[in-house]
């Protein structure tokens, strides 16, 4: 009996979807996503302002490390075995896979290929495509960030033309999501005279992507189009049906700001999202705006509120103590630029996780303690107390108060005024260089600067272009910058490569504050690994208490909408936006044209 058990014991199960939770919001056979207009006609333009901070671009890849890529690129012309849905959070749909089968034992997941799926060059999407395009994506030309995501994947194999499975070092329920997302590109991309080109090599090579876009007219320092491929393979698909109806997407290409603004203005193009709540209160405006052909929206969204920080980079001698970054955050002024700055147009970022399940209440819980506990010689007191707040200047505290602390707090570290500076036990005075790439961004910090220089700090603001400004993130040569970083409902891999212990010493990875602490890597370890969500939540508020106690990042400030201006005369759109849209995204995608 036995023997029989176990040859009927199933080691594994199928479906045309996967979902972290198990918990799918659309049922087998679905139409289409909610979201979307099924009736949307096709065709018209979609003229878009790139959303990077580059003049102009100099590369079709967008994988390698060197150079930029063109706005919008990877997702027009690549696609993905799954596609996850804008109003459901960890879940993935069938796209150029038909079927996903995951062990029960959780350490492979096999990929089914549709047989309709094709390349932009006619060629079918095969299992040996998706091999290479892993295999290249693990290679030494591309970010470092693909090797940590990916870390926990041991291979690839090919079952069958049609097949895949990836074998994973460990379980992770993760991981069948993380796989199923990566772009797919073909064999043949980069080949020259027969034989592959290497592939930071590939540069100016059309990609070969089976997305429904193509790379069409290219005006080298202008603009770029995006022409909608007539022969996409996918457009009858339940997650395709709706979307991509625009039979060009040109994206312009502005030097600055001042020019993107007054070129939609001028009814040059037709959407753009504004990050700025200045620009936002007081700049967008003007005729278009008063006879309706330029309407502002606020688009209300669900999405996690991330964690937009300014980063202290801790492989700085000077901001290894605790004490000096927490007095550094005690000198900015929040309330005062919220006012004064912002139109009161945002709330405070609080801790990694806000706005989404995994956020750190209270003290910790038991679960929580399990966590913390082993580490306790290591960590601070206040982590095992209430979560990390940002220090206020209204209510019962103001900025005199906290400036007092701040000198305590310096004190207690080693440094004191002397001379006019802040100096240590060796002399050395309090110097800090802001990084930007944004000569406005001067305007923002000043009243931070302005605080800092009471404690005898001297700040300064130092602009560069963006090449050079990226060049020295990835090899960790500056004291503080900004960075906005995505939340999530669901953390996982890419928190090693954030905060784990070897990406603080690998050159381009995310860890910019240089975080190395075992109890960290333990933690997001615990948070990777976890089965069930009752699993993570407690890892991740606990990594949430430590980074936040640890003071590696000074938290800016956030928007519970997505501010968008645009053509109400050319553009149409189903409502309400689906709560976890992407701002432009959604309207690149799922708008049509009048």
């Amino acid at each position: 009996m036995p023997v029989l058990l176990a040859c009927f014991t199933p080691v594994s199960w199928s479906a045309y979807a996967y979902a972290l939770w198990s918990d799918l919001k659309y049922p087998p056979g679905f139409a289409q996503f909610d979201y979307v207009d099924p009736a949307a006609p096709k065709g018209g333009e979609l003229r878009l302002v790139s959303n990077l901070r580059v003049s102009t671009f100099d590369k079709y890849n967008p994988f390698t490390i060197k150079g930029n890529a063109p706005a919008y690129l990877s997702e027009m012309m690549f696609e993905s075995l799954l596609i996850g849905s804008l109003d459901e959070t960890a879940s993935g749909y069938g796209l150029l896979a038909e079927d996903v089968t995951v062990a029960l034992d959780g350490m492979s997941a096999t990929f089914t290929l549709r047989k309709e799926a094709r390349f932009h060059n006619g060629d079918p999407v095969l299992a040996e495509d998706v091999k290479h395009s892993l295999d290249t994506l693990l290679g030494p030309y591309t970010s470092p960030a693909y090797k940590t995501v990916l870390e926990d994947v041991a291979g690839i194999e090919v079952v069958n033309e049609r097949a895949v499975r990836y074998h994973f070092k460990k379980p992770n329920r993760e991981l069948p999501l993380t796989v199923g997302g990566l772009p797919v590109f073909s064999r043949k991309w980069g080949v020259e005279g027969g034989k592959p080109k290497r592939f930071d090599a590939v540069v100016m090579d059309i990609p070969i992507g089976s997305g429904p876009y193509k790379i069409g007219s290219v005006r080298f320092g202008k603009d770029i189009t995006y022409l909608r491929d007539p022969n996409y393979w996918g457009k009858d698909l339940n997650v395709r049906r709706g979307t991509a109806n625009f039979d060009r997407v040109l994206v312009k290409i502005y030097k600055d700001n001042t020019a993107r603004l007054e070129a939609l203005k001028a009814g040059e193009f037709d959407l753009m999202r504004f990050f700025s709540a200045g620009d936002w209160a007081r700049r967008v405006n003007g005729k278009k705006f008063d006879s309706g052909e330029l309407v502002k929206g606020e688009f209300k969204h669900r999405l996690p509120s991330g964690f937009q920080s300014y980063v202290i980079n801790t492989r700085r001698e000077k901001f290894r103590d605790v004490r000096v970054r927490q007095a550094l955050g005690l000198a900015m002024d929040y309330e005062w630029m919220n006012r004064q700055m912002f139109y009161n147009a945002y709330q405070r970022v609080s801790g990694l996780f806000g706005n989404t399940d995994c956020q750190a209440t209270g003290v910790p819980g038991s679960d929580e303690l399990a966590l913390l506990e082993p580490w306790r010689k290591e960590l601070s007191a206040a982590v095992f107390g209430p979560p990390a707040v940002p220090p206020r200047t209204e209510g019962d505290s103001g900025l005199r108060e906290n400036l007092r602390r701040a000198r305590d707090l310096l004190q207690q570290a080693g440094w004191e005024i002397r001379d006019g500076a802040l100096r240590n036990q060796k002399g050395e005075a309090m110097v800090i260089e802001y990084l930007d790439s944004n000569e406005g961004g001067a305007r923002v910090v000043s009243p931070w600067a302005r605080n800092l220089e009471k404690l005898g700090i001297e700040f300064n603001h130092r602009a560069v272009d963006f090449a050079l400004y990226q060049q020295r993130l990835n090899r960790f040569e500056f004291d503080i910058t900004t960075l906005a970083y995505a939340g999530t409902n669901n953390p996982g891999q890419e928190f090693a490569d954030l905060f784990g212990s070897k990406a603080a010493i690998t050159e381009d990875s995310g860890n910019l504050a240089g975080v190395s602490s075992p109890a960290v890597d333990a933690i997001i370890t615990r948070m990777t690994s976890a089965k069930t969500k009752a699993d993570l939540l407690p890892a991740c508020r606990a990594l949430e208490r430590v980074i936040t106690h640890s003071h590696y990042l000074i938290p800016q400030w956030t928007a519970a909408t997505h501010r968008m201006a645009f053509n109400d005369r050319r553009l149409a759109r189903h409502d309400p936006m689906p709560p976890y849209a992407a701002g432009e995204n959604w309207a690149i995608y799922t708008w049509w044209a009048k």
